[in-house]
């Protein structure tokens, strides 16, 4: 970057007309975020400081650099008035780019008019995310881009989540993004991923000459104590000397935030009362439009106020015209304003404004503003803007708009129920936090029987604790059957599948769910409907879980029913059916991924990678596996960050990775998410034990699978111990200590006899066949051959590797090696590198050499290529291929670029071809 110059103009700003003393490297951090946008390298950034350090100039610094490098600047600014309205910030910047909106996909273009109330239809926030992508990207293909966020800490919700969104997706795009955010807001933007630049103070020389600059005449005296004062800050440098009139007493001086906002107070109050007016209006609703702000001057005063009116503000420094926008010159002149008004004079400012504004929420907003004390039709009115915005999946806007009305009516009841609404929303959004806080607001005694139930429902999302306590299964049985009786089965079903996946997911015995299937039955679900049948699976797999199964293959569903999907897959899941799981699931993701809702997406991924290693398509899980991670870290779910690694891990040793494994499992069970949640656990042990058997330490292993097969062992679960049944056979024979198993055989196969899981009778017939008495050997492996094996080329491959060791070990040498070879030939096809090697060290003994295995091409593509060249080999275009994995069409573009010379093709034709040495990557 030598060269750029984006770095010559560094010093430009320096010196020039931002006089910004001691920034250099601050502005070369910014010139290089703006020089990679002009070579087609996105990136954005978060600029963090105190009010007043700055944060503002820098920006105003970078437009000025991308103004003359030529590159189109978007900007908005958060207001706190703006902060209740659904997606406010965006449309104030993308509003040049209205215009743009025809060239996006029809769906896209609806999700953008419904998110600005366009149209009616209620959008996801990752599906907004794609569109506003879309929308910068085609603009930035034409001019680069530079997008200015100032005050994002005040920015409404749902345009924080898009702005996350985009700034994550930059990496290919010819944007920048730059992002400034007060530094007590800690929690605004910090664990997103985004790069982050903290400003602060100036060092005592640079001060110095920023004092020099705005106070030449100071005495040295005053010149020491604002030195002093400020401590570094700028703002606070250019402010205090102002307030130094001749004999100036600074004996008693305020923190230094309090003193600037006392400055602006004072140059507020000494402005003609027509222009204290406008700008005390303002200060309620930075948002206002021009007429509505003038008009309600005019009501405060009554007298003439014209445009003209606003000038005084400008020459007293309080407020700037900035790109046709009126705007405070900072937000601490704001806030200073509005604290200066008296009570009264605050409440008929909103008044007023509520009066005269035609905008429904922005209104209601301003009438409760006005409202002292309850009032019920100020209530419904903010009651209906929260519908508004739920209806343009504002989920955060509508969440404040219903604890705002909660503190606006008299009457308990309804009281309890708004904010238990609002907690449900904020807990569909994973905010726990601000979810645990409404919740504690909530009486819910004085609510509806319905309301308690809903309570109990959101404080099992937001509140599990340990999912082993049976007493709360009770609770959620008892609520379930009162919500029923307050005529609300939908909620009443929720309430006992939350029950159920409890039992479940802590892998309590059968007579712990015997409550939940009781309920089930009053409830007045049909006993086939996908929910009830997922219920019964869940709470009581030995009891229910044989007719499951039967039902399973003679159900024809509704496949755009997405969650019906999910509970049927859930439901074949867990019982072992994992082909027909696959197909439900694989079902529900194309689902969700329609719809934009990431956090179930991630939740499906995630359950479904647990049954797909089994079945083959691992580059195409390991795929699947890092995007759920990186959804549920987006979406906030950081339970299935880590249920993610567990699959993880298992597939890591799947593969013959041992130490990537073990790293994994042991991450995931020191994880406080884990405690109690058997399934994770589990999988994370068999994990363990499958790596270590890999690495040949056969003793070790063994007795970390033992654990997963004792019932008092956190790493116990009842249905899923079956899956590690193979395992734990070639651990207990490569040990040389088969007896210590045969009892834990015993107990699988009278399980087996009564419950058809396909998983577990081909688990089971593996281990009796590699543990079978010698006489008994060839009966076994016959029997476990016979089964259907087509659809599960793991257990295949290993049921041929220890078949053909036993012949050589029986020295049936030429018939061993035909088994030999079909378990290379299919580990070599799964990239099981370990069981790779043990069946060429098997054949090596058998007399036959057998060359190392070649690294499919396709496993040297990265997760996202390996999806994107899938799913382009099926023949979607590359905008179809972006929005089923919230990227934008250039990068899609950009991984295919990437993905022929890897693959060594040179066009989209030749890429099924190419990934058929993976074929169990392609669904």
């Amino acid at each position: 970057m030598s060269g750029s110059p984006y770095r010559a103009r560094v010093s430009e700003w320096d010196t020039g007309r931002y006089v910004m003393h001691g920034r250099d490297s601050e502005l070369a951090v910014i010139a290089g975020v703006l020089a990679g946008a002009q070579a087609r390298r996105g990136a954005a950034l978060v600029i963090r400081g105190h009010p007043g350090i700055g944060k503002t100039m820098l920006l105003s610094a970078a437009r000025q650099a991308a103004d003359d490098a030529g590159m189109l600047v978007l900007a908005m600014n958060g207001a706190e008035a703006e902060a209740t309205l659904p997606f406010a910030g965006l449309h104030q910047l993308l509003t040049p780019l209205l215009t743009d909106l025809p060239a996006l996909t029809p769906t896209l273009q609806r999700t953008l008019r419904g998110a600005f109330g366009l149209q009616d239809t209620r959008p996801d926030l990752f599906t907004v995310g794609l569109a506003v992508l879309e929308l910068l990207g085609d603009r930035a293909a034409r001019t680069p881009l530079l997008i200015v966020a100032d005050d994002a800490h005040w920015l409404d919700p749902e345009t924080l989540a898009v702005l996350v969104f985009v700034a994550r997706r930059l990496g290919v795009e010819p944007i920048a993004a730059l992002i400034a955010v007060r530094a007590q807001h800690t929690g605004v933007l910090s664990g997103t991923g985004l790069g982050q630049l903290r400003l602060g103070e100036l060092d005592g020389a640079t001060a110095e000459r920023v004092l020099t600059d705005h106070a030449p005449g100071l005495g040295p005296s005053l010149r020491e104590r604002v030195l002093t004062e400020a401590a570094g800050n700028p703002l606070a440098l250019v402010e205090l000397p102002r307030l130094l009139g001749p004999g100036a007493d600074l004996a008693e001086l305020l923190p230094l935030n309090e003193r600037l906002e006392s400055a602006f107070a004072d140059r507020f109050a000494q402005l003609p009362d027509p222009t204290r007016a406008v700008v005390a209006a303002f200060s309620a609703d930075a948002g206002c439009p021009l007429p509505d702000l003038l008009a309600t001057a005019r009501a405060l005063t009554g007298t003439a106020v014209t445009a003209g009116t606003i000038q005084p503000a400008i020459d007293a420094g309080l407020v700037q015209i900035h790109e046709r926008r009126l705007r405070f010159r900072h937000p601490l002149v704001r806030s200073a304003v509005y604290a200066a008004m008296d009570d009264f004079t605050r409440l008929t400012v909103h008044a007023m404004l509520a009066e005269r504004l035609a905008d429904p929420d922005r209104r209601a907003w301003h009438r409760s503003a006005a409202t002292l004390g309850t009032d019920e039709d100020v209530c419904d009115e903010l009651e209906a803007a929260a519908g508004r915005a739920l209806e343009r999946g504002a989920l955060g806007v509508a969440v404040s708009g219903l604890d705002r009305a909660s503190e606006l009516t008299a009457d308990p009841g309804r009281c309890s129920s708004l904010l238990l609404r609002a907690a449900e929303l904020a807990s569909q959004m994973h905010d726990r936090q601000v979810a645990a806080r409404l919740v504690a607001k909530a009486r819910p005694a004085q609510g509806s029987a319905a309301d308690q139930a809903r309570l109990a429902l959101v404080r099992d999302i937001v509140e599990p604790g340990d999912v082993r306590d049976t007493a709360r299964l009770d609770v959620l049985c008892d609520l379930a059957l009162d919500a029923r009786a307050a005529g609300d089965a939908g909620l009443a079903a929720m309430l006992c599948w939350r029950a159920a996946s409890r039992s479940w997911w802590a892998g309590l015995p059968a007579d712990a769910g015997e409550r939940i299937t009781a309920v089930l039955g009053k409830l007045g679900v049909a006993a086939d409907e996908p929910a009830a049948l997922a219920i019964a699976a869940y709470a009581q797999p030995d009891v229910h879980g044989p007719a499951v199964l039967r039902q399973l293959p003679s159900l024809v569903p509704d496949r755009s029913d997405i969650d019906a999907m999910r509970f049927l897959g859930g439901a074949a899941l867990i019982l072992g059916d994992f082909v027909t799981a696959s197909s439900f699931m694989g079902t529900a993701s194309a689902g969700y991924r329609a719809q934009g809702r990431a956090a179930l997406l991630a939740r499906n991924l995630s359950s479904t990678a647990f049954i797909r290693l089994w079945l083959g398509r691992w580059p195409a899980i390991r795929a699947d596996l890092e995007e759920a991670e990186a959804l549920a870290e987006e979406t906030g779910d950081h339970f299935w960050i880590v249920a993610a690694r567990a699959a993880q891990a298992l597939l890591e040793a799947m593969y013959g990775n041992d130490r990537a494994a073990v790293r994994l499992a042991d991450a995931v069970l020191a994880s406080p998410l884990v405690t109690g949640v058997r399934f994770v656990a589990q999988a994370a042990q068999h994990a363990r034990g499958m790596a270590t058997n890999a690495a040949g330490r056969h003793d070790e292993a063994l007795d970390l699978l033992l654990r997963v097969f004792d019932p008092q062992d956190d790493t116990h679960h009842p249905d899923m111990c079956g899956w590690a049944l193979p395992d734990l056979a070639d651990a207990a024979v490569r040990s040389g200590r088969p007896d210590a198993v045969r009892a834990i055989l015993a107990r699988a196969r009278e399980r087996a006899d009564r419950f058809p899981s396909p998983m577990l009778h081909r688990s089971l017939a593996y281990a009796e066949a590699v543990l079978a008495p010698e006489g008994d050997t060839a009966e076994a492996y016959r029997t476990a051959f016979a089964m259907d094996l087509s659809a599960w080329p793991l257990h295949r491959a290993r049921l041929h590797l220890a078949h053909g060791s036993w012949l050589r070990r029986s020295r049936r040498i030429l018939e061993s090696r035909p088994a030999l070879r079909a378990a290379r030939d299919g580990f070599d096809a799964l990239g099981a590198k370990a069981w790779g090697r043990l069946a060429r060290e098997e054949l090596r003994a058998a007399g036959e050499e057998s060359a190392g295995r070649e690294t499919p091409s396709g496993e040297r593509l990265t997760a996202q290529e390996l999806q994107t060249a899938i799913l382009a080999a099926t023949g979607l275009t590359n905008r179809e291929i972006g929005r089923r994995l919230f990227m934008s069409h250039r990068t899609v573009s950009a991984h295919l670029y990437r993905i022929f010379p890897k693959l060594g093709i040179t066009g989209r034709g030749q890429l099924r071809t190419a990934l058929e040495t993976l074929p169990q990557s392609i669904d």
